[in-house]
């Protein structure tokens, strides 16, 4: 979600898996509406990826009985960390989204995200983006490099294919 272009390119894989039309139609709008340009939130890269202290967001959120932090592992081995959203946080979801498109749009890129990730873990999709040569190749403690104008093409040349 902070990162459209690289949703977008994500989306593209997807679809030449699945040949899914609506895909490409969903990256079209993506580039239409100029996600990429005006709801990017760059990331910086550290050791491990993408990194932004979570503590502080997610203390309001679970203080407001928003959402639960389940982790998995052990004290000190902890493998992963499951955000759930709670019934009340789903509500507060639903009733924001009705009353600000603005934030309906953060619901609908989140079903998205979930959709395509399915199942795999933060680790697999950490690697996942590190098939991306703008990721892999940023520096340490510098901006993630958007992808943008690269996946604008590949959609082109999907869509000349399609239209072929």
């Amino acid at each position: 979600m902070r990162n459209p272009d690289y949703l977008a390119n994500e989306l593209l894989n997807e679809f030449e898996k699945t040949r899914d039309k609506a895909l490409i139609q969903l990256v079209q709008q993506i580039f239409d509406s100029r996600e990429p340009d005006l709801r990017r939130l760059p990331m910086i890269r550290y050791h491990f990826g993408a990194f932004e202290p979570l503590d502080n967001p997610l203390a309001i959120l679970r203080a407001s009985d928003l959402i639960r932090v389940q982790r998995e592992g052990v004290p000190g081995q902890v493998r992963e960390h499951l955000y759930l959203l709670t019934r009340r946080g789903r509500a507060s979801m639903h009733e924001l989204a009705s009353a600000a498109p603005e934030i309906a749009w953060y619901k609908d890129r989140a079903a998205v995200v979930a959709t395509l990730a399915g199942e795999v873990g933060g680790k697999a999709l950490k690697d996942r983006q590190y098939l991306q040569q703008e990721y892999a190749s940023t520096e340490l403690k510098h901006l993630i490099a958007p992808v943008t104008d690269r996946v604008r093409d590949r959609l082109e040349q999907i869509q000349k294919g399609l239209a072929a």
